[in-house]
C-alpha cells in the first residue's frame, strides 16, 4: 500500500491504519475499548488530529474513533464514495411552470469537504436536481449559478446583481423565482430584495437549509420541494423565505421578506414571522393561506427594480454602560444613518446623549429599534424617550432590527436628504411596519410548566 491509501493520516492513526491494512473508504469493523463500531474509512480532514480515525457510520453521521481504544479493524468491503453529485439536464414536461433557481451558495447548495472536514458550497444548481429528482414533477426548472458564497459574505454588491437578475428573468416570463441561500443572513436578503424588486406579478421565494445534504436530517430537499411549489403555482406575489414550519417533515411556511428572523442556529424550524402571522403553509402539493391580504400573481411581466444600497448605514445594539465614544467613531468614519437597538421601549443612557446630538448636527439620520424583538418602539412613555426624540432620534415602530437596517441602506442609497429619509423610512413598505401585532403574533413557550408540557404530547414540537 502507497502513501494514498491512507489520505492524509499521520502519526498514531497512521500506524494503526498500516497495522491492520485499512484502508480509505473500506468498510470496516472496528473493535474498540468502548464497543463494536461499524462504518466506511473517511479521509483525515487536514485540520484534525492524528490520533483519530474518521468513520462514516451507518446513519450517515461522522465519528471521530480513537486510535488508542482500537484492539481491531476488519476490512469487510472497499468502494472508494464519489461524493459529487453529478449534474443533470432537467427535464421540460408540458404543462408545468417554468421556474428560475438561483444558486448563491449555503448549506442547501453544499457538501461536507472530506480534505478540511468544512462544509463549502460545492453544489451547482444543476447538481442539485440530482439530488432532488422529484423537482422534475413541480415544475420545469432553468437554474443559475449566480454566487457561490456563505451568507455572511453576501452585501451590496451581490443584493444588487440579485435584484437584477430576477427583474431579468421574470420580464422574460418566468412563472417563478426561487433563490438558494444560505440561512445565516437569509432574512437580510429576504428584506432588501422586498424594497429592490417591486410589484413583482410572481412569487420571489428564498429558501435555505439549516443542515447540509449529505446529512440524513438534511432538510434541503423538502424545503427546495416547498420553494418549487410556490414559485411555480402559488398566488402569493411576493419575496417570501420558505423553511421549516414544525421541526419535523409536517409543512414549511412562508414568511414575508421584512417580518420573518432566523430565531434558533441549528434548529430545522429556525424561521419565524415576528409581530404577525406566517403567510401561508406549503406541502409537497398544497398552499393554505394563512393571511387574507397579500399580493396577487398577475399574468404580465411588468415589474419595477430600485437597485439601490448605501453602505453608509450601520447599527448600534446598545449595552448598558455604553460610552458614546462608539457612536462618535461611527459619526467621524462617514456613516450617514444609524439603527440603534435600544433597551424596552427603546431606550439608552444619558451618556449617548451629546453623541445623538452631534449625529444630528452632521446630518446623520438617527433611529430607534427595540431589542425584544417583539413589540413597539414607545419613546414617548418615560423621560428618556422623549429626551432623545427632541434630539433627533426617530423611532421605527415595530420594524425589526435587521430590517430596519436594510431599509435604511437601501433609503441612502437613493437620498441623503434627512426629511426625505426619515419620510421614506417611515412609509410602510410590505408590513415591515404594522399599525398593530395580532393577537398570536407573540407566541413564546416555557417548557416545564403543566399546559406547555400537555401541549407538546399532544401536538410536536
Amino acid at each position: 500500500m502507497d502513501e494514498n491509501t491512507f489520505q492524509g493520516y499521520k502519526g498514531q492513526a497512521l500506524s494503526v491504519l498500516k497495522k491492520y491494512t485499512a484502508r480509505v473508504w473500506a468498510a470496516v469493523d472496528i473493535d474498540t475499548t468502548r464497543g463494536l463500531f461499524q462504518g466506511t474509512i473517511l479521509p483525515r480532514a487536514e485540520n484534525t488530529d492524528e490520533e483519530h480515525i474518521v468513520l462514516k457510520i451507518i446513519t450517515g453521521y461522522n465519528i471521530g474513533v480513537d486510535v488508542n481504544t482500537i484492539s481491531e479493524i476488519r476490512e469487510t468491503g472497499y468502494k472508494k464514495a464519489n461524493y459529487q453529485i453529478p449534474e443533470k439536464q432537467f427535464p421540460i414536461t408540458k404543462g408545468l411552470p417554468y421556474v428560475k433557481l438561483f444558486g448563491t451558495g449555503g448549506t442547501i447548495a453544499s457538501r461536507l469537504d472530506y480534505r478540511t472536514g468544512a462544509v463549502i458550497p460545492a453544489f451547482s444548481p444543476g447538481e442539485l436536481y440530482g439530488a432532488v429528482p422529484e423537482l422534475a414533477d413541480i415544475c420545469n426548472l432553468d437554474t443559475e449559478k449566480i454566487f457561490a458564497v456563505f451568507s455572511e459574505n453576501m452585501g451590496p454588491k451581490q443584493y444588487i446583481a440579485l435584484a437584477h437578475a430576477i427583474v431579468n428573468e421574470i420580464r422574460k416570463g418566468v412563472d417563478g423565482i426561487v433563490v438558494g441561500h444560505g440561512t445565516d443572513t437569509l432574512q437580510h436578503t429576504a428584506a432588501v430584495l422586498t424594497y429592490m424588486v417591486r410589484n413583482s406579478p410572481v412569487p420571489i421565494i428564498l429558501v435555505g437549509s439549516q443542515r447540509s445534504s449529505d446529512r440524513p436530517s438534511s432538510d434541503a430537499a423538502l424545503n427546495l420541494m416547498h420553494a418549487m411549489f410556490t414559485a411555480g403555482t402559488s398566488d402569493i406575489a411576493e419575496v417570501l423565505v420558505c423553511m421549516f414550519g414544525p421541526t419535523s417533515d409536517e409543512y414549511g411556511l412562508l414568511h414575508r421578506g421584512t417580518r420573518v428572523r432566523k430565531m434558533h442556529s441549528s434548529y430545522r424550524s429556525t424561521f419565524r414571522t415576528i409581530g404577525d402571522t406566517p403567510v401561508a403553509m406549503v406541502t409537497r402539493k398544497s398552499i393554505t393561506p394563512l393571511k387574507e391580504e397579500y399580493n396577487h400573481r398577475r399574468k404580465d411581466n411588468k415589474v419595477e427594480i430600485y437597485p439601490f444600497f448605501s453602505e453608509k448605514a450601520t447599527m448600534l445594539y446598545y449595552y448598558p454602560g455604553m460610552k458614546p465614544d462608539v457612536m462618535f467613531a461611527m459619526i467621524d468614519a462617514g456613516y450617514k444613518g444609524i439603527i440603534i437597538v435600544g433597551t424596552g421601549l427603546g431606550h439608552v443612557n444619558k451618556e449617548l446623549y451629546p453623541a445623538i446630538v452631534k449625529a444630528k448636527e452632521e446630518g446623520v439620520c438617527v433611529f430607534m429599534v427595540v431589542q425584544t424583538i417583539w413589540g413597539y418602539v414607545h419613546m414617548f412613555v418615560y423621560d428618556t424617550g422623549r429626551d432623545m426624540m427632541a434630539k433627533g432620534v426617530v423611532p421605527l415602530a415595530n420594524m425589526l432590527p435587521e430590517t430596519a437596517y436594510i431599509k435604511l441602506g437601501w433609503v441612502l442609497g437613493q437620498t441623503e436628504d434627512p426629511v426625505e429619509i426619515k419620510k421614506m423610512m417611515l412609509t410602510p413598505i410590505c408590513s415591515d411596519i404594522t399599525e398593530r401585532e395580532p393577537y398570536n403574533g407573540y407566541l413564546v413557550l416555557q417548557g416545564g410548566v403543566p399546559e406547555v408540557e400537555d401541549f407538546i404530547k399532544k401536538v410536536h414540537k
